[in-house]
């Protein structure tokens, strides 16, 4: 598989996110840790070297597995974890806390469930309002002056903010929403991370799912599982979205290429500075996402995605929408 690099840092362009390993998107089975394992070491053998998680998926799960799938390999992974939604000091799972003494707390448990003695990528999960970036992104300089860390990145912030702590701590990559449905990305992010030598790395490059051409119904989905809580699973919207995903499963098929590769495809004529990371804990998923990395698309097939209509709705409901752009 070919590379991308995120500042200083080279990882595979097809990453695998790990988040679903944890639950999140429950009307797709139940748990299976094992599976879970098999997915990561497939994608292994497969030349992914990127694996991402969090201290808050499950919580605290997500990272388990993927340490218990990495023993033995850790010199084959570019691994990447997050901080900041779990407060260490009696808040929980959900509270945001990017404090120094929280970050402290916070490495010493993802060191512990991921059996290393560094993280290559530790990303803020979420911009604190009530710390300062600077102190923050101060708090991650001492881990990477320590060797706990090699590289900081940020999640959902704002172009002043990655301004604010890049000047503080190199910042080597930034993860946000980024597909043929949620390109917003373009108009401000993408140039400020190219002026800064920063990475971009895609999270649900395939549209929580909907992008896999699999989804028709929201009926199917569990009461308890959050993309029905999304606007753009909803009513009049699902509906719009339904006919972009249409439109990317008929450019698929002109090539043998599924819904899901040629939206992977999409994103990696985007540069060689964007790492996309499609979360799965199936086999068969992560085999399709990383064949994708192979699909070549023609000019007018790139043409005909690139005027395709944006999404409708709003990508996060209101309360998670308050905790992105700060």
């Amino acid at each position: 598989m070919l590379n991308a690099r995120l500042g200083e840092l080279r990882v595979s362009r097809i990453g695998l996110g790990a988040m679903t390993m944890a639950g999140t998107y429950t009307s797709e089975g139940a748990l299976d840790n094992a599976e879970s394992i098999r997915t990561i070491h497939r994608a292994l053998e497969l030349g992914v070297t990127h694996i991402d998680t969090a201290e808050i998926y499950g919580p605290f799960l997500s990272e388990e597995i993927v340490g218990q799938a990495i023993k033995g390999r850790r010199d084959d992974v570019v691994l990447a974890t997050k901080f900041g939604l779990v407060s260490h000091a009696g808040g929980g799972p959900g509270i945001t806390d990017s404090s120094a003494a929280n970050i402290r707390t916070a490495i010493e448990g993802s060191l512990r469930r991921l059996g290393t003695d560094h993280i290559d990528l530790y990303y803020q999960h979420r911009v604190d309002p009530n710390v300062p970036i600077e102190e923050t992104a101060g708090a991650v300089a001492e881990l990477i002056s320590e060797g706990k860390v090699l590289h900081f990145g940020l999640s959902e912030a704002s172009p002043e903010t990655i301004r604010r702590a890049h000047a503080v701590q190199p910042v080597s990559a930034l993860q946000t929403e980024y597909s043929l449905w949620s390109r917003d990305v373009e108009a401000q992010i993408l140039p400020l991370l190219r002026e800064l030598g920063i990475g971009l790395v895609p999270y649900s490059p395939l549209g929580h799912g909907l992008l896999t051409g699999r989804i028709r119904s929201v009926d199917d989905f569990l009461e308890d599982d959050w993309r029905k809580t999304n606007p753009r699973f909803m009513g009049e919207n699902f509906s719009h979205n339904l006919a972009i995903v249409e439109a990317v499963k008929a450019i698929g098929a002109e090539i043998g290429a599924s819904a899901a590769q040629t939206a992977l495809a999409w994103i990696l004529t985007r540069g060689h500075d964007i790492a996309p990371i499609p979360g799965t804990r199936r086999v068969g998923r992560v085999e399709e996402n990383t064949a994708a990395d192979a699909v070549e698309l023609s000019e007018d097939q790139m043409n005909r995605l690139e005027a395709l209509q944006p999404a409708a709705g709003e990508r996060h409901d209101k309360v998670n929408m308050a905790s992105i752009d700060r």
